[in-house]
């Protein structure tokens, strides 16, 4: 069973996505802000990390980097829905610095799922 990591600030859609994900069948742990995520992840490295570009604390862009320098492997998928004018471009940057997808919010369950199995798959290669 995959072990993801959701990292977001905003509790219901992290907690909608555990749940969605849960029922999928993978073992889900939530983090509010990326410096929670980046303790976590430490203490217990996941298959996949979900993260939010912009939170408190440490956003996402930082914790793409730091993840990137504890693991090599781990497959990340970044999401934001912050800032209409430099949404597109935080997703880049995200995207640049190992984002294995990106995904603007809002988007469909289905859509996240999708990611999810298509970064497993690659990493099972």
């Amino acid at each position: 069973m995959a072990r993801i990591l959701i990292i977001d600030d905003e509790e219901l859609l992290r907690e909608t996505i555990a749940q969605v994900l849960d029922d999928a069948g993978f073992e889900t742990r939530e983090a509010s802000d990326g410096e929670e995520g980046i303790d976590k992840f430490r203490k217990s490295p996941s298959d996949l990390v979900i993260t939010d570009i912009l939170m408190p604390t440490k956003e996402g862009i930082e914790t793409i980097r730091e993840l990137r320098r504890l693991s090599s492997g781990v497959k990340i998928i970044a999401m934001s829905g912050g800032g209409h004018l430099l949404k597109t471009s935080y997703l880049d940057v995200a995207r640049q610095l190992g984002a294995n997808v990106v995904l603007k919010k809002p988007f469909e369950m289905r859509a996240l799922l999708d990611a999810v199995n298509t970064c497993l798959e690659a990493a099972e290669r």
